[in-house]
């Protein structure tokens, strides 16, 4: 039957709660929240029934889980499945735009937590699914939006921008350092009083703990930390200067060698997807 002679059921407009767990047993498959954030504001650890795609339309919210966490800017977003405890906290003043997915669609998409890239398209599906009611049904615009993010999810291109947090507390005294400055420029060596441990030990908790040794961490924090900032504007010098690189040409040529690409050209293509 054509669309434009389709016969459409109305349904009631539903008040949106910013409370997500009204959002877990409602008729929809996709469920939409929009909530926003102050900057500092956070949540505890906690976990829902259905899968969560959390995206930031503007500002930068970091998300943690007992594995590790990751920098979200607007141009990408976090597949959490359902169950998995995580928590969240607001970098800036953060315009947050939730999807919670049921568990039966969701089984079709990832297992495990993923970063994704936010397509023009994807970004405006979902932006508008949250203007629509919470509960709508399949031949309401409401609907189609949703059917159209569910085709579009499995299509995103995926990124590997999870950074790994350590238990031992030396390594998180370190890490949280770090986290707290990414600027810091401060060699390993120098870490061992502080954190109470000898280099050598804090080599081995390195590799034990995270996967990979103290340069290659800092340098995941500092890529994510710069993608953040790139995606609110500030300038390259600025971003070298405030990372603890020597120069501009510095910060591009590690951020060429990690990527692949500039960092204006990396912005760039970020936004045309």
């Amino acid at each position: 039957m054509p669309i434009f002679v389709e016969k459409v059921t109305v349904t009631p407009i539903v008040s949106r709660s910013i409370n997500a767990a009204d959002y877990q047993n409602i008729p929809p498959a996709v469920a939409a929240m929009s909530k926003q954030f102050e900057a500092g504001q956070a949540t505890a650890m906690h976990s829902h029934q259905r899968a969560q795609l959390l995206f930031a339309s503007r500002g930068v919210i970091r998300v943690s889980t007992e594995k590790g966490f990751w920098l979200l800017p607007p141009l990408r977003a976090l597949w959490v499945p359902p169950g998995v405890p995580h928590s969240t906290a607001a970098v800036t003043l953060v315009d947050m735009r939730t999807l919670y997915i049921d568990v039966e669609a969701a089984r079709l998409l990832w297992h495990g937590c993923q970063v994704i890239e936010v397509s023009n398209l994807l970004r405006e599906l979902i932006l508008s699914l949250t203007a629509e009611p919470v509960v709508y049904a399949e031949n309401e615009r409401g609907g189609r939006l949703a059917s159209l993010i569910l085709a579009e999810l499995p299509a995103a291109e995926t990124v590997a921008t999870q950074i790994p947090w350590p238990r031992d507390r030396r390594l998180v005294s370190i890490c949280s350092a770090i986290m707290a400055q990414p600027g810091l420029t401060r060699p390993l060596d120098a870490w061992a009083d502080a954190a109470g441990a000898s280099e050598r030990t804090l080599i081995r908790l390195f590799q034990s703990e995270l996967g990979m040794n103290y340069r290659q961490w800092l340098q995941q924090v500092r890529l994510a930390d710069a993608v953040c900032r790139l995606s609110m504007g500030q300038s390259i010098g600025r971003i070298a200067g405030e990372l603890g690189y020597r120069s501009p040409s510095a910060f591009s040529a590690m951020f060429r060698r990690a990527l692949g690409t500039a960092p204006n050209s990396y912005l760039q293509a970020a936004r045309l997807r």
